[in-house]
């Protein structure tokens, strides 16, 4: 989106942003922008603050917790950007310092770590921006927030989330403030991504794709060793030529969802023998609150963006035995739906099972699955962060439907669960 400005000398310019950041032109008491790297948090922010300040006077103050330096800072952002903008003529940037000549707006730069009694002092502040929000902790916000008083300021804020315990977080993200305009935004909003930034993106999806959500989707950074499959997995493009696709065994899996979750479908088949034996999983559908006489539409692949398996009709699909009314409605639409054995301890036995093939390769198509392959975890101790032997209940429903769909190949590969039922017979 673009603002249109005529200052006082009459010069026309265009302030263009993209339209994920149109909330930095509302009146608000906080904006709030978080998300992965590429997202043009930084650019549009500053786009939007000089736009402010040509526009008539105001004192912004650039935060961030620590400054050793103006290097520090976002300075030599906002200079680039009141270069890029062809506004030279109408600014005074010196080494520490950035004022409008047409308004006699001013930016502020300072750390909040240490200077707590001169930031109580700084007076006038219209505008805040907080930049790397992630590191800022309570005590800084419990001392900035109260400081920017004037009529009708704002507080923006920029940051990519390192933990949920961030204070940052939490106290605007979690606890959104009245007044607030809280934004996830991510590589995909902006416009301007360019082809180098998205080789760089699609990289460390094949090569780290444990980090990748952090960096890249705004995710939490997990403690090592949390993360389920880890290293295990990978990206992968092309699809299976007709002879062979005519040759391989296909398994479905099926997990409902309920109002805010998903219901998921995934495809998968495995190449070579165990113990050397990789899974591939090759199609989805995925969709939030689907009703249950919209899941034929979903799983035949007609429901927009949200995938599709066109297989489903032909092959077997293990459902998740929990609701056996929609197995019994899917029944009566054509699909062989069979609920999926379950046992004390089979989502245990079912992740070693998936962790015992070689490798774990994941279409690129299939999104949902990638990133509960990157978000799948362990229970971290939060006084120790000693990871736990116990699974967190989130990012798990495709993953749960695989399981479903190696119903019967997961009991056969053994396990604790398995010895207790025969020992029971």
């Amino acid at each position: 989106m673009g603002m249109v400005l005529k200052t006082p000398p009459l010069t026309e310019i265009r302030i263009n942003v993209p339209g994920a950041f149109r909330g930095l032109f509302y009146t608000r008491r906080y904006k709030v922008f978080w998300g992965g790297r590429g997202a043009a948090k930084s650019w549009s922010i500053a786009r939007y603050l000089i736009y402010r300040a040509i526009l008539k006077y105001e004192r912004i103050g650039c935060f961030r917790e620590l400054q050793a330096s103006i290097r520090d800072s976002v300075h030599r952002l906002l200079s680039d950007q009141i270069h890029l903008l062809g506004l030279d003529a109408d600014f005074k940037i010196t080494e520490g310092s950035i004022r409008c000549l047409v308004t006699g707006s001013e930016f502020l730069f300072k750390g909040l770590r240490h200077n707590y009694q001169e930031i109580k002092s700084t007076e006038g502040i219209t505008i805040a921006w907080v930049e790397e929000g992630q590191m800022v902790s309570n005590a800084s916000w419990d001392v900035l927030i109260p400081t920017i008083r004037a009529q009708d300021s704002e507080i923006i804020i920029s940051f990519n989330p390192i933990e949920e315990s961030d204070p940052t977080y939490q106290r605007f993200v979690l606890n959104s403030p009245k007044r607030a305009i809280v934004e996830k935004v991510g590589w995909q909003d902006n416009p301007h991504f360019t082809q180098t930034q998205n080789a760089e993106r699609l990289h460390m999806l094949r090569t780290d794709p444990d980090g990748y959500d952090h960096v890249w989707e705004g995710g939490f950074m997990r403690i090592q060793g949390s993360i389920v499959f880890a290293g295990k997995w990978e990206v992968y493009t092309g699809d299976l030529d007709p002879v062979t696709e005519s040759k391989t065994r296909f398994h479905h899996g099926l997990d409902f969802g309920f109002a805010k979750d998903p219901t998921a479908m995934v495809r998968c088949y495995t190449v070579g023998e165990a113990p050397i034996e990789d899974l591939f999983i090759d199609q989805e559908a995925y969709a939030v609150g689907c009703e249950i006489d919209h899941t034929p539409k979903l799983l035949d692949g007609e429901m927009p963006n949200c995938g599709g398996v066109p297989s489903a009709r032909k092959w077997p699909i293990k459902a998740d035995s929990a609701r056996p009314e929609t197995i019994s409605y899917l029944r009566r639409q054509g699909f062989n739906v069979s609920p999926a054995e379950k046992w004390t301890g089979c989502e245990e036995d079912g992740i070693a099972h998936l962790k015992a093939f070689r490798r774990i390769y994941i279409h690129q198509r299939c999104k949902h699955v990638q990133q509960e392959f990157r978000l799948y975890a362990y229970k971290v101790d939060r006084v120790t962060d000693e990871v736990l032997p116990m699974l967190v209940d989130k990012h798990n429903h495709c993953i749960d439907a695989l399981r479903y769909s190696l119903d019967g190949y997961i009991q056969q590969r053994g396990g604790l669960s398995v010895w207790k039922k025969l020992a029971r017979g």
